[in-house]
């Protein structure tokens, strides 16, 4: 029997035949995708948490920039607060003060602090000659007042004394538009204000570099009214303000670019970049001294992926390579498995075959039996003749049975079937005997019904005709009369002379009826004087490997 349970699970597994390279690839392409969700989902979380992190970034780093602002806004009062409680302050008095603020004048990102008294352009040149007549004998303001300006506010001081800073001294500041315009909102807010973006007057000469001040107006008391003595400012290089603020702040690895009023290239005060690939940016405005500057960071990573995401792609890769390889392991089996039980089946089939094949002919051949003894013992005379008789025609039945089994029960060819039956009259006189005829290949069935036919028309002879005498011949030839259809002619001769026997006997019956019954055509037995003829007519089937049965349902 075969394995009931290895029948039903190669059965379940026939879907791997169908596609015995698609399945591993499928296999293959499912993990793939399981992986790329996995890493578009860490990917998705690492923006998300970049996102919220990046946003903290910018509110340390706007806080860092109002902090520093914040800080130099403090010294500024408190120079506003020396130059409002004195008359004069004298350079000395000044150097001294902004000293003690900002030591070497670099303190938060600042190139100093410095003062310019408010003048009337009406008492510029009183104011220039004083100045000129106390000890700074060069100090000229320049530019030179438009005309229709109403006031000057040159540098007089700048701590600390550097050569940038010295190139400033004298400098009018009211004659820049942007400069008088901050100076004006400062009078209004009567607080500080910032400039926009300037290029200062220490960088001139020099590549251009963004740059910004602070003023805050100094008053003084007139009466019951305030008049604006001046302003105490600081100048900035934007970028060492940026530098000076990300002292204030741990990220250094994302990009900080800060621009005045909005983003555009031509208004890029300061900025900081970090290696790494692009990535998105925020931006947040923040108001410095009345006017507005635009934050923008930008976040940078390593490379495309994340750390994580690497790691679980590389995982992965390896997973459904591993996957494909068990994938294509278990279909091989399975078509190893398929062909095993295509070979059970098919030998499963072969024995049911062989076994319904092996009961149709033994059914036969008992039927066959059958008859032959009961004709056989309607014609005996004792119990010896019907022994005799039997066993002979039992063994002209072996004898065929023995050229089908020597061809497989394929076929049989007709002169074997002939000589097999004839070969006891042939030992020692096969003059007596002659055959001719084509090769021609018999069915298993009608190889056995002319082998009994033959035996009986020898068993004759031999009894009563030709083969009773030495000088007796037996003639048998055969022929083709088409495709499907052979001949065969038994004709005696130099026998006993032949007469028309009184009754039948089993031998006739045998050949008239049972022979031709299963040949399915007429016999033509002639007794003649000269010897017995008979005329057979033998179907010739299509040749062809030997087929089993199958059973219709």
């Amino acid at each position: 029997m075969i394995d009931q349970a290895l029948l039903d699970r190669v059965q379940k597994q026939a879907w791997f035949h169908k596609y015995p390279r698609g399945w591993p690839f499928l296999l293959f392409l499912i993990a793939s995708m399981t992986t790329a969700v996995s890493v578009m989902a860490i990917e998705r979380a690492d923006r998300q948490t970049r996102a919220v992190e990046l946003d903290r970034n910018l509110t340390e780093i706007s806080s860092a920039l109002q902090r520093r602002v914040t800080e130099n806004v403090a010294l500024l009062r408190a120079g506003s607060a020396l130059f409002a409680t004195q008359e004069e302050v004298s350079a000395e008095q000044f150097a001294e003060f902004a000293q003690d603020l900002q030591g070497d004048g670099t303190l938060y990102g600042s190139l100093g602090m410095g003062w310019a008294p408010m003048i009337a352009v009406d008492h510029l040149a009183e104011f220039e000659f004083g100045l000129q007549t106390s000890g700074q004998s060069d100090f000229t303001v320049d530019p030179r007042p438009e005309p229709g300006q109403k006031y000057a506010t040159p540098i007089v001081y700048l701590q600390p004394e550097s050569l940038p800073n010295r190139r400033a001294l004298a400098y009018d500041m009211f004659s820049d538009p942007a400069r008088s315009k901050a100076m004006e909102r400062a009078i209004a807010r009567r607080g500080p204000a910032a400039t926009g973006m300037v290029q200062l007057v220490q960088d001139r000469g020099e590549p251009k570099a963004a740059g910004f001040l602070i003023y805050m107006p100094v008053f003084a008391e007139r009466g019951r009214g305030r008049t604006v003595k001046g302003f105490v400012f600081s100048p900035f290089r934007a970028q060492t303000f940026l530098a000076s603020a990300s002292e204030l702040y741990r990220n250094d690895s994302i990009d900080v670019a800060i621009y005045d009023d909005h983003v555009a290239p031509e208004t890029l005060l300061a900025e900081q970049r970090a290696d790494g690939i692009t990535g998105p940016t925020i931006e947040r405005r923040i108001d410095v001294g009345g006017q507005a500057w635009v934050v923008q960071v930008g976040d940078r990573k390593a490379g495309a992926l994340s750390t994580l995401s690497r790691i679980t792609l590389f995982f992965g890769a390896i997973a459904s390579l591993m996957v494909m390889a068990i994938g294509r392991l278990i279909t091989k089996r399975a078509a190893e498995d398929r062909i095993v039980l295509e070979w059970l089946t098919s030998q499963a089939s072969i024995r049911n075959s062989l076994t319904r094949e092996l009961n149709h002919r033994v059914k036969n051949t008992l039927a066959n039996v059958l008859s032959i003894a009961a004709l056989t013992r309607r014609r005996s005379t004792d119990i010896d003749d019907f022994t005799d008789s039997l066993t002979a025609r039992i063994r002209a039945l072996s004898a065929t049975h023995d050229l089908l089994s020597q061809s497989n029960w394929g076929n049989a060819a007709l002169g074997d079937v002939v000589r097999s039956e004839l070969a006891p009259y042939m030992e020692g006189h096969e003059s007596h005997v002659a055959t001719s005829g084509p090769e021609i290949k018999l069915a298993p069935n009608d190889a056995m019904s002319l082998g009994l036919a033959i035996h009986e028309l020898a068993t004759n002879a031999a009894k009563y005709g030709a083969l009773s005498t030495i000088e007796g011949r037996v003639h048998v030839d055969w022929d083709l009369l088409s495709p499907d259809l052979a001949e065969i002619h038994w004709r005696e001769e130099g026998g006993p002379p032949v007469g028309e026997p009184r009754k039948r006997g089993f031998g006739r019956d045998l050949i008239e009826k049972i022979v031709a019954h299963e040949l399915k055509s007429e016999v033509d037995l002639r007794f003649s004087p000269g010897g017995v003829e008979c005329r057979l007519k033998v179907p010739v089937r299509a040749s062809r490997e030997f087929v089993l049965r199958n059973e219709r349902r």
